[in-house]
């Protein structure tokens, strides 16, 4: 198992570096530091000078790969490549274009957005999987049929209806909890209400289906009909051996998404006026902060690489029947 965990680290180095380097070419390649000087100066007459200080205030003069000018190491260091993307490999993520320094506001931001992002995803969880189970055990019923039309009506509502819709019933026409905003401490509860069972009611469609089909094809698999021949009842077939029995498949979706908690949900936080990491992503893409966004996505993907090591690792604790080599 240890050098299982080793050689998915060192995969993941390696894709980690793909992925930063696709995500600095695109930023400077289809987008110059002189785009990105014009675009955040804000006119559209900006004279060469004031581009210029620009550029030297946030370190986009310097040669792009390899500055001949410096001796020995500092022609790869004293360049832009070394400063924004290498640096993040030591999660230094700098300042903004804006001149904010982003590791403070991602150690400030992560915490409104997990107080949403982690409510809604183990009540969801749970919620999703009991209505899964629940049709699985009245399969081949009206329960079950009338189930799966739900399914497919909520997923094909845009997660915007549900936004809208509740801020309007929950928000404006009874006046139950606030439209927007956010505040500390338990004074944030009332903010968190709202987008939590938003969040939940959004996904119950898409994972309450994938979890039936699930358990429905757990259900067929010969151990099943033998647990009803030694005389178990339908509940306990399901609940102690179905439901054990799916946990890789379910941990699979699962726990790859629980690193991707701390960056937040994008429309939420932006709909809810939430100071996440989801709000503080669209902002700069808003504000074209390249930066910012750079250090996003490395951001994502150093936690989408930790969740798929998570998942192997998992499956080792429910079926001991799984090794790593």
């Amino acid at each position: 198992m240890t050098a299982y965990i080793i050689r998915r680290l060192v995969y993941g180095v390696f894709v980690l570096a793909g992925v930063n380097v696709l995500t600095f070419a695109l930023f400077f390649f289809v987008n110059s530091p002189e785009d990105m000087a014009r675009a955040q100066l804000g006119a559209k007459r900006v004279t060469p000078a004031a581009v210029e200080k620009w550029k030297r205030e946030r370190g986009y003069d310097k040669p792009v790969f390899l500055n001949d000018k410096m001796p020995g190491s500092r022609k790869l260091t004293e360049t832009v490549f070394f400063d924004k993307s290498v640096r993040l490999f030591a999660f230094e993520f700098g300042a903004s274009d804006q001149g904010r320094n982003i590791g403070y506001d991602i150690s400030t931001r992560m915490w409104p957005s997990l107080a949403v992002q982690v409510p809604a995803f183990v009540i969801g969880l749970a919620v999703y999987i009991t209505f899964a189970l629940l049709m699985a055990f009245f399969r081949a019923t009206y329960v079950d049929f009338w189930g799966v039309v739900l399914c497919v009506l909520m997923m094909s509502i845009s997660t915007l209806f549900y936004i809208i819709g509740g801020q309007f019933v929950f928000g404006k026409l009874w006046n139950l909890v606030p439209i927007s905003g956010y505040d500390a401490g338990f004074d944030a509860l009332k903010f968190l209400v709202l987008p939590v069972l938003i969040g939940v009611i959004g996904g119950i469609g898409s994972s309450s289906r994938w979890y039936r089909t699930i358990f429905l094809e757990e259900i067929s698999k010969d151990y099943v009909r033998t647990a009803r021949a030694k005389g178990l009842s339908e509940s306990r077939v399901l609940f102690r051996h179905v439901l054990a029995n799916a946990m890789i498949p379910i941990l699979t979706g699962v726990v790859v998404v629980i690193p991707l908690l701390f960056m937040g949900a994008l429309i939420t936080e932006s709909f809810f006026g939430i100071p996440g990491l989801g709000s503080y992503t669209i902002d700069a893409i808003g504000q074209q902060d390249f930066a910012i966004v750079r250090a996003m996505v490395f951001l994502g993907s150093v936690l989408y690489i930790i969740g798929l090591i998570l998942t192997d690792i998992s499956y080792t604790l429910v079926d001991p029947r799984v090794r790593f080599s």
